[in-house]
């Protein structure tokens, strides 16, 4: 079974254009994302999968710079990229992360990844597997885990545009079909929001990353919470942004 986790990634941002090349520690935006996303050690492999316009040239030159294979798709059916770059890693089972995380934990996608792999052993069903569904984890360690069976599915099957634009709400807007479970942690830390969408996200996260010294090694998520707690000034910095909504309500797991 080959897991293959793949990065979106966009140069284009309502809130704040060329976010991902933002600079970041000791790197960018997407060169974190990535770092964080490779210390995941149960994947085989990471790719980054942007769009064909002319914007994303340095998104694509990016990921070359990182030693990180890119496919280019669709700017509009991001299902179709999704498609198309799972076909090019021959990956069994897909993990989809954005480039809004620069947090990114990727010792908890381990720790998903061997639920996820324990209940398929054990003969259980699964589709699609998340942490996004019913939250529990700050917004920022978003991981969606879905086989390549169930894209190809939603691939064929779905025409609307809300769910090729957004990859993955055909799966958990249709419990009928799939097969769907949910990942959440003991404690309800939602109220913490480290995704990166406006300036004042890019200055709270950046201020992490030069607390902790995040460009010399890598820190956890328990270093960030304890960081906040002796700084409780810290969140104040974006408390006040909104979470973009979603134009299609999300369904209830099972």
């Amino acid at each position: 079974m080959k897991i293959v986790a793949i990065i979106q990634a966009r140069y284009d941002s309502t809130r704040q254009p060329g976010k991902v090349l933002l600079p970041m520690g000791e790197t960018t935006v997407i060169g974190q994302v990535v770092a964080r996303v490779k210390t995941a050690k149960r994947l085989d492999s990471v790719w980054v999968a942007t769009s064909t316009l002319p914007a994303d040239d340095s998104i694509y030159k990016e990921a070359e710079r990182l030693g990180i294979p890119c496919f280019r798709g669709s700017s509009e059916d991001v299902l179709a990229r999704f498609h198309g770059a799972a076909e090019a890693a021959e990956a069994d089972v897909i993990v989809r992360v954005t480039c809004d995380c620069p947090l990114f934990d990727g010792h908890l996608l381990d720790e998903m990844l061997k639920t996820f792999a324990l209940e398929i052993g054990t003969g259980q069903l699964i589709d699609y597997f998340s942490n996004v569904i019913v939250r529990t984890f700050p917004r920022g360690l978003d991981a969606e885990i879905f086989t390549r069976t169930a894209l190809e599915r939603a691939f064929r099957e779905t025409t609307r545009i809300y769910d090729r634009e957004h990859v993955t709400p055909y799966f958990y807007n249709n419990p009928e079909i799939f097969h769907l479970r949910s990942y959440t942690g003991a404690e309800n830390l939602t109220r913490h929001r480290w995704t990166l969408d406006t300036p004042e996200d890019y200055t709270l996260i950046c201020s992490v990353f030069e607390l902790l010294a995040a460009g010399r090694r890598e820190i956890t998520t328990q270093e960030i919470l304890a960081l906040i707690k002796r700084r409780p000034d810290l969140p104040f910095i974006n408390a006040h942004v909104e979470q973009k909504k979603d134009a299609q309500a999300r369904a209830n797991l099972p």
